[in-house]
This record gives structure tokens, C-alpha cells and sequence, in this order.
């Protein structure tokens, strides 16, 4: 925080009713003018940095251990009404609010410009924005529901339950704080500028239009993670693809969409594992398995289920003529040990045991390594036979049954509760989601969204994120539509 935004928080502090009245009930008579001077300076810390070890690191030099607890209980009960009365009345010193700035239209302009009008209502209509992404008020309502359970004697009779309400409780709560504190900083740098300009301080004035740019590209930022609200949205995933019909061709098409994802995967920081893979008997693979590790994987992967198809003149034709190929994409999440919806009981379980198959070392095509794990209830299979030693295989195929059943049960809840769950997507070969063309033309769109792009080449290198935002901003749209 600059010193200036300091300054006026200090300033505004000391002119705050409240503050005055806290003071008059928190000092007695017997207190020296040094141990209220050194309360009131720690206390300025406190707010000026947004710091909370004032409060706890007993920081009121000269009290008994009783004292501090007590000053410190005071404090936080004064920081509490503090934040619930801002939370009430977010606005400028002039009264201006955040829907007062959408209401009076500001031109918004290049990033480059000065024009402050242009940058408030820049942020503005990014706040706007993630909050019709997050479901304001559905989120509201749902935090509100959240407080009261959690506010019960007997919640915790029930510790799984009491935990998963805990943690949605903390999730929507920071997303609602996050915005709050957007909103209040907006209206901040634009008290700075009029403070700066009744002042004729220009060195403020720069440092606040510098600071309301750096906040637009931020905002900006904010809105592509308000795409990714979902409940499962933050975790990683396996991301897993299918030769369609079509033979070789389709099997080598099914490689180019793997290597695509894996491509992608690296260019966002993701780790990347393979899981499981079967080639093909001449070319590409029949069937592959990737674990994709970082934050919003799943978020940003779930956009890409479906069916693939190329169009292409195909290298294994001698008579080069035209062929089309599809490959099946499905995108898995996978749940925490504390989020995961099924339990698996080892006597509904097949175990098999065979030899690896594919290009590999000695030991990995003459030993019974590779694993395939049969959910008997469901026959959901998973196999896993890249990992040299058979414990490795079985750990990592249980991950991947245990996360296609997680998947398994959400479906059927969605189903249930009369609600589409986009990630989980039918994969059946009339549900094509995007066309890859390479002859006659050269062109891939996205037939949910009719996003196009002429680079073919770029995007089965991994540059996708267009197809993936257009699709995921496309998806909310049509949900709020439907609202």
C-alpha cells in the first residue's frame, strides 16, 4: 500500500466516530499519555498495513497477560463493527458507489490513457462482471445457509459433514471478501485523486492513476478466475482420450489431441504424468491416460470434453485423399481424500495382473507389472502400466477408479437434482465440440461457441486457452439467460 493511501486511512481513522468512541471506552483515566500514544501508533500499524499481529502477538508493552487478552478481545470486536460497516455502506467520501459509476457510463479507454474516468469505470465493469460470473446473490443466499449451520450446537456430532460445510463456508467467504475489498479499493484511489486534486498534488494524483491501472489489469485478472467458481473447479485432473472409428487414422489423430493437452498442460505450469497408454498397431494410440497437477486444472480442462474431429489428407493413404478422424475426450477431477464422495470396498474389486504392453525396458515387458482395477458393482475399469513397479501401477489406477466413480456419483446427483454439470459431457460420437480442418482450408472452430481461429498448427501445439475462456464465458452467459 503506498504511503499516501496510508496517510488518508490514518486521517480518516482518527476523524471515524467510531474510533473516537472506542478510544473514550478503551482508555481509563489512570493510563499514561505514552501507553495511549504507543496503543494508538501499533493501531494505526495495525490498519495502515492491513495487519492483524497487533493483535496477536501481545503487542501492549506494559499490561499483564489479562490486560492484553482483554485489549487485544477489544480490538477485534472494534475491527468487526469496522468491517460490518463498511461492508454496509461501501462508497466515496461524495457518496458515489460502484453501481453509481456503471449508471453514469464513463468511456472507457486504452490503458495507456490518463483519463482516470476511464480507468474507475474499467474497474467497475470487471467487479460487475465477476459478480454476475460468481451468482451474486445466489452466493449470498448460499453463504447466509452456510452461517446458520454452522452456527448449530450439534454440527460437529457429524465431523465429515461439519467439515465439508466449513470449508464451502471458508471458500464462499473468501470470494465475498475478495470483491468487497475490490469494490473498497476502487472507491479508495478515487477518493485519492479528488483528495490529490483539491490539493494540487500531483505527485498523489500520479502515484493514484498508476495505481488504477495497475488495479484494471488486475481486475481483469479476477475475471477469468470468477470463470472458475465451481466446486470442483480448483482441483487437478485426468484427462483422458480415445481413438474414434477409423483405424489408424483416428489412432494417430488420438495422439495429436494427447500431445495437444500435454502441450497445454506445460504452457500453464502444470505437471503432467502419464498414467496409462495403449498404442496402436502401426501409429498413434488406441487409448491414453494423463494426470495433469495444478490449480484450476480441472477448471480450465473441463471445457475440452467431447468429440474432436480432423479433417485432413491422410499420410497412411497412398492415394492421398481426404479422411476424417475422431478422438473422445473426457476430463476427470480429482477430489482431495476429505472431498470424495464414494467409499470403495476392497471385496467389490477385481484385481488383474498382466505384462505391460508397448515400446519398454526388460523388466517392464517380462514382469506382470501393469494392473487393471474392475469396480464389480458399476464395471468401471482403470488400468495403469507405465509405472516400472507393480505397487506404482496399482496406486495410480486406484486413483483413477476412485475418481471416475467421484464422477460416477456427481452425475448421478446432478441428475437427481435436475442440474447439467458441463464437465460431464455425454462422450458419444454425435456430440462433436470442435472441428480441426487442414484440408481444403485450414481453419479450427469450436461449433459450441463458433470460436475460429486460421492457425491450425498453433493450436494442436497447445495454444487453446482462447477456445477454453470463449467456451467457459459462453457457458455462464447462457446460464444466467436461463435464470
Amino acid at each position: 500500500m503506498s504511503i499516501f493511501l496510508r496517510r488518508s486511512l490514518r486521517s480518516r481513522l482518527l476523524s471515524s466516530n467510531n474510533f473516537k468512541l472506542f478510544l473514550t471506552n478503551y482508555f481509563d483515566s489512570s493510563q499514561t499519555i505514552n501507553h495511549r500514544r504507543h496503543f494508538s501508533d501499533n493501531l494505526f500499524h495495525s490498519v495502515c498495513f492491513r495487519s492483524t499481529s497487533f493483535l496477536t502477538e501481545n503487542h501492549c508493552y506494559g499490561y499483564g497477560y489479562s490486560h492484553r487478552q482483554h485489549h487485544q478481545s477489544t480490538c477485534r470486536r472494534f475491527f468487526a463493527s469496522e468491517a460490518a460497516a463498511t461492508a454496509a455502506q461501501r462508497s466515496t467520501s461524495d457518496g458515489l458507489t460502484v453501481e453509481g459509476i456503471l449508471a453514469n457510463n464513463w468511456n472507457i479507454l486504452d490503458d495507456n490513457e490518463s483519463d482516470w474516468k476511464s480507468h474507475v469505470s474499467a474497474v467497475a465493469q470487471s467487479i460487475h462482471l465477476i459478480k454476475r460470473r460468481l451468482q451474486w446473490k445466489k452466493l449470498k443466499v448460499r453463504l447466509d445457509m452456510l452461517s446458520v449451520q454452522l452456527n448449530k450446537a450439534d454440527l460437529w456430532d457429524d465431523p465429515v459433514h461439519a467439515g465439508n460445510i466449513s470449508r464451502e463456508h471458508g471458500t464462499l467467504m473468501g470470494k465475498v471478501k475478495e470483491v468487497n475489498a475490490l469494490e473498497q479499493e476502487l472507491l479508495e484511489h478515487i477518493d485519492m485523486i479528488k483528495l490529490a486534486r483539491d490539493e494540487n498534488d500531483s505527485e498523489l494524483e500520479s502515484e493514484s492513476l498508476k495505481a488504477l491501472r495497475d488495479m484494471r489489469k488486475n481486475a481483469k485478472e479476477k475475471e477469468l478466475e470468477a470463470l472458475l467458481a465451481g466446486e470442483q473447479d480448483s482441483c487437478s485432473c485426468f484427462i483422458e482420450v480415445q481413438a474414434g472409428a477409423g483405424g489408424t487414422e483416428s489412432m494417430d489423430w488420438a495422439a495429436m489431441v494427447m500431445q495437444m493437452y500435454k502441450s497445454w498442460a506445460h504452457r500453464r505450469g502444470y505437471n503432467v504424468t502419464v498414467i496409462d497408454e495403449m498404442p496402436g498397431e502401426i501409429a498413434g494410440i488406441k487409448r491414453a491416460t494423463i494426470k495433469v497437477d495444478g490449480e484450476f486444472a480441472f477448471g480450465y480442462a473441463k471445457a475440452e470434453v467431447g468429440v474432436h474431429r480432423l479433417v485432413r489428407i491422410s499420410p497412411f493413404d497412398s492415394n492421398k485423399r481426404r479422411h476424417t478422424s475422431f478422438a473422445a475426450v473426457a476430463v476427470i477431477p480429482i477430489l482431495g481424500d476429505g472431498s470424495s464422495r464414494v467409499q470403495i470396498n476392497e471385496s467389490d474389486l477385481r484385481i488383474e495382473r498382466f505384462r505391460s504392453g508397448g515400446p519398454g525396458g526388460q523388466h517392464a515387458n517380462t514382469t506382470e507389472s501393469a494392473i487393471r482395477i474392475i469396480h464389480i458393482p458399476t464395471g468401471i475399469t482403470a488400468t495403469c502400466q507405465n509405472e516400472r513397479s507393480q505397487h506404482q501401477n496399482k496406486a495410480s489406477a486406484m486413483a483413477v477408479l476412485k475418481s471416475r466413480l467421484d464422477q460416477l456419483e456427481m452425475a448421478r446427483q446432478a441428475q437427481m437434482n435436475s442440474q447439467h454439470t458441463q464437465s460431464l459431457t455425454d462422450i458419444t460420437w454425435g456430440s462433436q465440440i470442435r472441428s480441426y480442418v487442414l484440408h481444403p482450408y485450414r481453419m479450427v472452430k469450436d461449433l459450441r461457441t463458433n470460436y475460429e481461429v486460421s492457425d491450425p498448427d498453433s493450436v494442436l501445439e497447445g495454444d487453446i486457452d482462447g477456445f477454453i475462456l470463449s467456451y467457459l464465458s459462453a457457458t455462464l452467459d447462457k446460464e444466467d439467460s436461463d435464470a
